[in-house]
């Protein structure tokens, strides 16, 4: 069933557990986190992001999407990831996302402020939310290097900035990047609990592959109410495809989505969200 991300977000900031959002350009991982998440009674997020549509057309794959939320007999939110502009995250509505992330988190803070304005203003009228970001988590590089240039999220303008715009959650930046991490992921808890403690908003953490368990749980008992996850899913499929190689495609296909499954119930577990469907 679709489900609303407010109520989610919400529900998990007040109970302590995060709700995993799974980035999915294929049927394969799409299936296979649905598999996960009605197996273990889960709400998802299955999300698109413009990264992906050099290998999945998403005017034709949301479809998919959208069919399979709707199918789902547990709640299901279809999102955006990374919207670049207003018109990138309203051709994601009008193709059946009913959740939005405005990314200007690359701008200075002003530009910030009225580029994720203009899409709260755009959408709230239709009764979509915003997620926005605040600092900047950038692009996949070498952690070393990311870390020398790392925008972290400032605490003292996160209440200004979710009050300006309106954003119904706040991505933060504390040390997390995304892809894979070269080196151990340097978490900064104490950022993220004075971001917190600002704002009144649920929090989000992008690029949560590989960050280690014990600090998923930290972050999650601080305040994140929702988790990225999108190259643990990547690494489980190949680690399939080279296992199952010399398989007919047929087979090689049904161990990827199985790979998958596992890997996104392990995350659903973790994230404290198993059992948590209505």
């Amino acid at each position: 069933m679709l489900a609303d991300i407010r109520y989610w977000e919400g529900k998990a900031s007040k109970e302590g557990f995060a709700i995993p959002h799974f980035n999915v350009w294929n049927a394969e991982m799409l299936m296979g986190v649905l598999d996960a998440a009605e197996e273990l009674r889960a709400p998802v997020i299955i999300s698109f992001g413009t990264g992906f549509v050099g290998n999945t057309s998403f005017e034709d794959f949301c479809w998919m999407m959208v069919s399979m939320a709707k199918k789902a007999t547990i709640p299901v939110i279809t999102h955006w990831d990374h919207g670049r502009s207003l018109e990138i995250v309203q051709n994601a509505y009008e193709h059946g996302m009913n959740s939005v992330m405005r990314d200007a988190s690359a701008n200075p803070l002003e530009e910030n402020i009225r580029l994720t304005k203009e899409v709260v203003d755009y959408f709230h009228p239709r009764g979509v939310p915003v997620e926005a970001e605040l600092g900047h988590v950038g692009n996949e590089t070498v952690y070393e290097e990311a870390l020398a240039e790392y925008r972290y999220t400032d605490p003292s303008e996160a209440n200004e900035f979710v009050e300006r715009t309106g954003c119904d959650s706040l991505a933060v930046a504390i040390g997390n990047v995304h892809g894979v991490y070269s080196s151990e992921p340097k978490i900064d808890f104490g950022v993220l609990e004075r971001v917190r403690d600002s704002v009144n908003v649920p929090l989000v953490l992008h690029g949560a592959s590989g960050i280690g368990d014990d600090d998923i749980r930290t972050a999650i008992s601080l305040g994140i109410a929702k988790i990225n996850i999108h190259t643990e899913l990547c690494q489980a499929a190949m680690d399939a495809v080279r296992a199952h190689a010399d398989e007919p495609f047929l087979s090689l296909e049904r161990e990827v989505r199985s790979a998958v499954k596992r890997r996104a119930a392990e995350k659903i577990v973790l994230f404290g969200d198993d059992g948590k469907a209505e």
